[in-house]
């Protein structure tokens, strides 16, 4: 009864091809990037704040150290600055400047010049000097650092 019937072999549907991928291929090409982005940035903040939270105790520690005397205290204070800007920003921004181009990078961050035109400009040639400088306050020098580094993000 059925025999008559024109009837076809099965036909297969044509294999899938690479191009164009599926839409979550897509979404990977876009995520993985971005993601790396994201941890990249994040990795930059927790050690910029690190590096803060450090260079604040090793500013506290200097100032409370009675072995140094103010000489040796001037000195580590400016090699202190000199660590913790190559810290929080780049190694090519900080790392070259010296004096009247250092003093300007510390005094970005306020709107005064307190390094260039103020106390803070000990912190230049401090690396260099035999005796300390007789009207040197060096309180007020150690504020306006941790100042400074209180103001770095």
């Amino acid at each position: 009864m059925n025999d008559s019937l024109p009837l076809r072999d099965i036909h297969l549907p044509e294999p899938i091809g690479w191009w164009p991928p599926a839409m979550g291929w897509w979404l990977l090409i876009i995520l993985l990037p971005l993601l790396g982005y994201v941890l990249w940035r994040l990795f930059k903040i927790l050690t910029r704040k690190t590096a803060v939270k450090t260079a604040r105790k090793l500013l506290r520690e200097l100032r409370q150290n009675t072995e140094l005397d103010e000489l040796q205290k001037l000195q580590q204070l400016s090699a202190l600055m000199r660590r913790v800007a190559i810290s929080t920003a780049s190694r090519q921004e900080a790392a070259a400047l010296t004096g009247k181009q250092w003093l300007d990078y510390l005094d970005r961050a306020f709107p005064d010049a307190p390094f260039s035109q103020g106390i803070g400009h000990y912190l230049a040639q401090a690396q260099y000097q035999k005796q300390l400088p007789k009207d040197l306050d060096l309180d007020a020098l150690f504020n306006l650092c941790e100042q400074w580094i209180k103001k770095q993000r």
